[in-house]
């Protein structure tokens, strides 16, 4: 996923923290099952999306 790849170049991402939400997302078939990725995950991703001025949308974990 190119866009990870990106938060991970930029330091928003830690490598194990890009790993697992890569094997995360190549592991689920669906978008339904990307989205009971781990709260923990879940946190990491939307900061760094905020970060890089994504808008991040209401399916996230709290």
């Amino acid at each position: 996923m190119q866009t990870l790849d990106v938060m991970f170049s930029m330091n928003l991402l830690t490598p194990d923290q890009h790993s697992e939400i890569r094997a995360w997302t190549q592991q689920a078939k669906t978008p339904e099952k990307i989205m009971e990725m781990p709260p923990h995950l879940w946190r990491k991703l939307e900061l760094a999306c905020v970060l890089m001025g994504f808008d991040v949308g209401e399916g996230s974990a709290a």
